[in-house]
């Protein structure tokens, strides 16, 4: 009988460490969005795709006019270039999937798809915190130091901000992605999200995620608040200076040019503060459930920021307005 009961006791134990490791590598997850509302979810479709349009039509246009223009050949819309095809890259690591769940009701992503899906996203936001930092900081030289803007914004410097810029955001992005997938999920695999948003896989998580917690902090500090502090400073300096201009003209001219980045880096870092800046491992250990109002904001600035940003420097930038106007009225070589 104890012979009987030790062999039991030992097919129960395989059972349940099998059971255990089924449940720790989870192959797939799957992903919610609004799925609690599925009248909406044909009206969130037509609005998505609309302004997935939006945005590759009006980012590519940016573009193409930043590349093929000689008169924006400057390292403001060499940046606004880059901040442009980086909106087209963010939209399209999720996007698309997005779409495929609210039509096709195809909710399930792999466990890679949802890793590729989580780095592009992460390095995209990234990277892109420190192009804005840049982009103040080159609107500061132009106003503050006006004549020695061509040494020192000059072409290898501002292409090699741009690429630190990019290298720094993947690095970031590795990181995260690397120390969020490893960890193990134990059966639960449902994401709240659209998305493979970072803090909402961590909910899944059955280990201790306190180094994730300790990284994102880290990152945060550096890809949110030191590129804001250098934003924050640059505009001090720039507000300085245009109130010591004589010519109102030119404080006109001055105002326009900074006010399309900072109602970009307003819209931006409310969005995404909201969403990062705080970890709390409460948070991500309570409840497996965002609240309506949290998806909206991740929707707000996973879309609606990236469909904005041609409009907003389109708007009061005769330069874009000219580029535009002579590309679209250029006559194809015959």
């Amino acid at each position: 009988m104890n012979i009987f009961y030790i062999r039991s006791s030992l097919v129960i134990l395989k059972a349940d460490d099998m059971d255990k490791i089924n449940r720790t590598f989870a192959s797939e997850f799957l992903l919610l969005g609004l799925s609690g509302y599925p009248k909406l979810e044909i009206i969130y479709f037509v609005l998505i795709l609309i302004m997935y349009l939006l945005i590759l039509t009006g980012n590519g246009v940016l573009i193409i006019a930043s590349t093929f223009d000689s008169r924006l050949h400057t390292p403001m819309y060499f940046f606004l270039g880059n901040l442009s095809f980086l909106d087209i890259c963010y939209t399209s690591s999720s996007v698309p999937s997005t779409l495929v769940s609210l039509i096709s009701k195809k909710r399930n992503i792999s466990f890679s798809g949802c890793a590729v899906q989580m780095f592009f996203g992460f390095a995209m936001g990234s990277t892109e915190c420190l192009l804005l930092g840049m982009m103040a900081f080159d609107r500061y030289v132009a106003i503050c130091s006006p004549l020695r803007y061509p040494v020192i914004m000059s072409k290898v410097v501002y292409v090699l901000m741009a690429s630190v810029s990019w290298l720094s955001g993947g690095i970031n992005s590795i990181v995260q992605t690397s120390l969020a997938m490893r960890l193990p999920f134990c059966g639960n695999n449902i994401i709240h999200h659209f998305t493979c948003e970072i803090l909402a896989v961590l909910k899944l998580a059955c280990a201790d995620i306190s180094l994730n917690i300790i990284t994102m902090v880290i990152s945060n500090m550096a890809f949110l608040v030191l590129p804001l502090l250098v934003i924050f400073f640059s505009y001090v300096f720039i507000l300085y200076t245009i109130l010591r201009m004589n010519s109102a003209t030119g404080r006109r001219k001055a105002f326009s040019t900074c006010s399309a980045h900072l109602t970009v880096v307003i819209i931006f870092y409310g969005t995404i503060f909201f969403m990062y800046a705080k970890p709390k491992s409460q948070e991500l250990h309570g409840e497996d459930k965002f609240q309506t109002s949290d998806k909206l904001i991740s929707l707000f600035y996973g879309v609606v920021t990236p469909m904005l940003n041609p409009i907003i420097y389109s708007l009061r930038n005769k330069d874009v307005k000219a580029a535009v106007k002579y590309l679209l009225n250029r006559k194809p070589i015959q």
